[in-house]
């Protein structure tokens, strides 16, 4: 059948328009491994349990996906327009035996300041991924966190495990809007990591968060402790056989996290007899 001229503009338009969708692709990146967090663009990934109802208000959306993703490569990494790279964080910063210890879920004005005692009496500093509507709601734990020298991260305005499936605009709003419910808690301190709920990422919710200067955050060992496995499972899934400068991931919020507490006063006096350091996740490459 004869294609018409106009048939052929179509044709030579749709051409165009996925080519262009790849470009948007390849610059936004892809992890370099795979992980054992599910924190990747999930496909047969299934997220743990959670927090799924959506909630919080629509903020402004500050920048798009799509302008996040107009970074450049530097180094062969990919990096977004405010240089935070675009990649995926599963590493402690420094080299050698560091280790990078992350809390989830809170702040729980129960657990946080058990979490907080035991980090301080083992001098530890770790990276604390908020969820925003429980930031607003208990305003002076996070001020304590960031009182002690902690990092913060952003962990979605209410923790639904199914953003990787919704539109990119409601991703925004989930993003942007939790790393401001955190910061209007702690005026001038910054927010500079983003932790999707249950690792589910995709390349708009990265680049976003790059936009906005926080660098997506994964972790290399889970113990599984949010679903209270028991002290014992706990401490031989973080006490094996360690990857090189790991992000460890524990929780003070969502539940009983009693476990957790407990296992962090035994877990933490250990790491130092092993000769480990502790550190913040990597913020630039790789």
């Amino acid at each position: 059948m004869r294609i018409t001229t106009s048939s052929a503009r179509r044709r030579r338009a749709g051409y165009v328009t996925a080519a262009a969708l790849v470009g948007l692709l390849a610059a936004v990146g892809t992890p370099a491994y795979a992980a054992t967090d599910g924190s990747v663009v999930r496909t047969p990934d299934a997220p743990p349990s959670g927090h799924s109802a959506p909630a919080g208000t629509a903020g402004a959306a500050r920048g798009t996906a799509h302008g996040a993703a107009q970074g450049t490569a530097h180094g062969g990494v990919a990096q977004g327009a405010s240089g935070v790279p675009l990649g995926i964080s599963r590493l402690a910063q420094g080299a050698g035996r560091q280790v990078a210890i992350t809390i989830d879920d809170g702040p729980d004005p129960r657990w946080t300041p058990q979490v907080l005692e035991t980090l301080r009496k083992n001098h530890v500093k770790a990276t604390f991924c908020m969820i925003g509507t429980k930031a607003q709601k208990y305003p002076e734990l996070v001020r304590a966190v960031a009182a002690d020298g902690h990092q913060l991260c952003d962990h979605s305005v209410d923790h639904d495990v199914t953003m990787d499936h919704k539109p990119v605009a409601y991703q925004r709003q989930q993003i942007l809007d939790g790393k401001a419910m955190i910061e209007k808690a702690v005026p001038g301190v910054p927010v500079t990591y983003y932790r999707a709920p249950g690792g589910a990422f995709t390349p708009d919710s990265r680049a976003i968060a790059a936009a906005s200067g926080m660098r997506p955050l994964g972790w290399s060992v889970d113990p599984q402790d949010w679903s209270r496995p028991g002290l014992k499972a706990i401490l031989s899934a973080v006490e094996g056989k360690l990857p090189q400068q790991p992000t460890v991931l524990f929780h003070d919020g969502g539940g009983d996290r009693s476990e957790t507490v407990a296992a962090l006063k035994e877990y933490l006096p250990w790491l130092t007899e092993q000769g480990y350091g502790f550190s913040f996740p990597a913020r630039t490459a790789p």
